[in-house]
């Protein structure tokens, strides 16, 4: 196999008495679009940083395009794109003004600015200044100021974080359509439906360890192989005795912040009927039954929701 994009060992990373990174070890090869996941505090932004050279490990060593920010700090900024969750424009530039601006940091041609423009959605917007964007479009700003000088790993921390769903799936459809051009995406993101549909890769990090990595069928079949059936009773009833002796029972417990009950069975085909002739069709205010999600996964791991 050809040399990995990125390559981290051991990473360790330590902020006065909070460990942010616990010992991380991470692999990306060219043109894989990776989706680091995890609630808030997990340790995803500090992992970022360090392989954007911004903070350094404690311990452990990590390796881009087979040298390090200490050897060859210059060569990798080119080869880098980089956007935040939450990026600070000049107002009184336009919008083709401020991808000048940074083209010109990395002696770009002019004419590219026109065609990241284009791949971002914001032709239209050339002569507009900044302070009129949509939240969704200067994210979309943010992205064109990464790939301006073409770089060939792009590093996304929660881009889409606080934007409408219009906007988010803008900003998933320009990242795929970028898979043509060969680019490896490392995105951070507590969105699980953001990893499923952009990246072939999700890895969890909790608590500064890497909990899971592999693709999303990959990590279902092998840590969450069940399905599950949810669902609400009239009046607030308890759920009835003895549905762990049904068919394929795995779990059963109540989930706070929907307010639901939570049964989790190896197939709910195999176990719907027999669920319904003790729970009573005219007991249920909700019935839904699904396959487990990354979500589920996650919370069988932690105790936790991605989402908190």
């Amino acid at each position: 196999m050809s040399q990995p994009v990125l390559d981290i060992k051991e990473l360790h990373k330590s902020f006065r008495n909070l460990k942010a990174l616990n010992g991380v070890d991470l692999t990306v090869h060219k043109g894989e679009y990776v989706a680091l996941l995890g609630p808030n505090g997990a340790g995803k932004t500090t992992l970022l940083e360090i392989v954007e050279g911004i903070q350094k490990p404690d311990k452990g060593t990590i390796h881009l395009f087979g040298t390090s920010w200490h050897e060859n700090k210059k060569e990798l900024r080119h080869k880098i794109g980089l956007s935040f969750q939450d990026t600070r424009f000049v107002d009184r530039l336009t919008v083709m003004e401020t991808i000048l601006l940074f083209a010109s940091f990395y002696k770009v041609p002019k004419k590219k600015a026109a065609e990241v423009l284009e791949k971002v959605k914001l032709t239209e917007k050339a002569n507009a200044f900044v302070p009129s964007l949509s939240g969704g479009q200067r994210q979309r700003l943010a992205l064109a100021i990464a790939l301006v000088h073409s770089p060939e790993i792009l590093l996304l921390d929660e881009p889409t974080t606080g934007l409408d769903p219009h906007a988010r799936r803008d900003l998933w459809h320009i990242l795929d359509q970028l898979r043509k051009d060969g680019l490896t995406l490392i995105l951070t993101t507590h969105y699980m439906e953001e990893a499923e549909y952009l990246c072939q890769r999700i890895v969890i990090l909790y608590q500064g360890k890497i909990l899971a990595d592999g693709a999303m069928d990959q990590l279902l079949s092998s840590h969450a192989a069940e399905q599950v059936i949810e669902f609400q009773l009239i009046d607030d009833l308890a759920p009835p005795e003895n549905l762990e002796k049904l068919k394929g029972f795995k779990e059963l417990y109540f989930e706070q912040r929907t307010q639901k009950w939570v049964l989790k069975v190896d197939s709910h085909f195999s176990t719907l009927k027999k669920f319904l002739s003790k729970v009573g069709q005219d007991n249920l205010r909700l019935l839904e039954t699904r396959k487990k999600n990354l979500d589920d996964l996650f919370i069988s791991m932690t105790g936790r929701h991605l989402s908190e």
